[in-house]
């Protein structure tokens, strides 16, 4: 067994910082937006607090899991908590499809029975969501591009910060034109958007916690070049999975062509692991050598 890890952190995570600062402000936005959604009458605007309550908790499980993806492995828990910010991206996007959901039923409701609303509160309250969600999309987006779980905090904000621009427009509408029925239009379209980014990073975080092998990865081009080294007969029995967003793995048994010393084995290991690195980002490789072994030598193997 043997692995390569390539990650990039600085020895200083920031990652934990720029989350609480995104709570602190979702909370606040929040707890206004409730307010003034019951004062003004705005569905609307209460649909984009409630996203904006999903924010905190979503905001919370990912800070929760990024502190424990840091816990060290331990004898009871080998992979330590590698796997939490995967389960945080999980549960956060089912929350912003459940979110969307329950928001689709109000906005039906409401188009029945229009009412007049206290738009100069919805916009003012709008243009503070903007601000506060802006600057916490800003803080998160470098670090979303490379783990998941941020990933899923950053869609959560981005996607608020677009539901509070309908908002504002929607406020704008209902003070110079009186179209009170848009609040419950941009209701609409808020959540079909949350249903939209939620469904895309649930597959991908399903996929994950199910120990898919990742659309990145073509398993046989990954046979075909293992195959390549020499002493190498064929590489069967492979799994591929992502532990984590930076750690991908591969298991399998490899039939050698002569029955080699151990020495001679760690040489060619260390070959494998070189190639699967860097043509395929395969960072954690463990390998079970076999000659003249008759066990079945297809590339997939129901264990």
């Amino acid at each position: 067994m043997s692995h390569i890890h390539n990650h990039s952190n600085s020895p200083k995570d920031l990652k934990g910082q720029k989350l609480l600062i995104s709570i602190v402000l979702n909370i606040v936005i929040t707890v206004a937006q409730v307010i003034g959604g019951l004062v003004s009458g705005s569905l609307s605007l209460l649909s984009d607090a409630l996203h904006n309550f999903s924010d905190v908790i979503s905001l919370i499980v990912s800070y929760v899991a990024a502190r424990l993806s840091k816990q060290k492995a331990s004898i009871n828990r080998t992979f330590g908590y590698k796997r939490a910010e995967i389960l945080a991206a999980f549960v956060n996007a089912s929350t912003l499809i459940i979110v969307a959901i329950i928001l689709i039923f109000e906005a039906v409701k409401r188009f029945n029975n229009p009412q007049e609303i206290e738009s100069n509160l919805v916009i003012w309250l709008a243009i503070i969501a903007i601000i506060g969600n802006g600057l916490s999309v800003l803080l998160l987006r470098k670090d979303s591009k490379n783990n998941i779980n941020m990933r899923s905090a950053y869609l959560h904000l981005f996607t608020d910060m677009l539901a509070s621009v309908a908002v504002l427009i929607g406020g704008l509408l209902m003070k110079y034109y009186q179209l009170f029925w848009v609040d419950s239009l941009l209701t609409l379209l808020i959540a079909l958007y949350l249903i939209w980014v939620g469904y895309d990073l649930l597959k991908t975080s399903t996929k994950m916690l199910m120990l898919f092998t990742p659309d990145t990865i073509n398993i046989k081009d990954v046979v075909r070049t293992v195959n390549k080294l020499p002493k190498v007969s064929k590489l069967h029995h492979v799994h591929i999975w992502n532990l984590s967003d930076d750690e991908l793995h591969l298991e399998a048994h490899l039939d050698l062509t002569e029955d080699i010393p151990t020495t001679a084995f760690n040489d060619l290991l260390l070959d494998i692991e070189t190639v699967l690195h860097d043509e395929f980002n395969i960072n954690h490789v463990t390998i079970q050598p076999e000659f003249n072994k008759e066990d079945p030598k297809e590339v997939i193997v129901q264990d």
